[in-house]
């Protein structure tokens, strides 16, 4: 199992433990609620939406990195297409930072 691999499996663990908030409007109230540790945007997400949660994630001091095609973020949650999402846990974000800073060349900023 890659790294990419074991990422998306977090997310889905993070999923199924009701620890991640899916989908641009379950991840923005996450965020703005203080309760996002983590947003994972897909780097298939429109500009529109990537700018907006880099500013949101910026204003509200939450780390934000950008991952995977929307169908394989969707399918790690086992949802349709996803093109944003919140980690709720801080232990799950902490080991999917791990996981993001193994494979390098993610855009982490925190």
């Amino acid at each position: 199992m890659d790294d990419r691999q074991k990422v998306l499996g977090l997310v889905g663990l993070a999923m199924k433990a009701g620890k991640a908030a899916s989908g641009e409007f379950m991840a923005e109230k996450a965020v703005k609620s203080g309760k996002a540790r983590l947003v994972v945007v897909s780097v298939e997400a429109s500009d529109n939406t990537k700018k907006m949660f880099t500013n949101m994630c910026t204003y509200y001091k939450v780390p934000i990195c950008y991952f995977g095609g929307k169908g394989e973020l969707g399918h790690a949650m086992g949802k349709e297409e996803r093109a944003s999402l919140a980690i709720v846990d801080e232990g799950f974000a902490k080991a999917i930072v791990k996981q993001m800073n193994k494979i390098g060349g993610s855009e982490y900023e925190s």
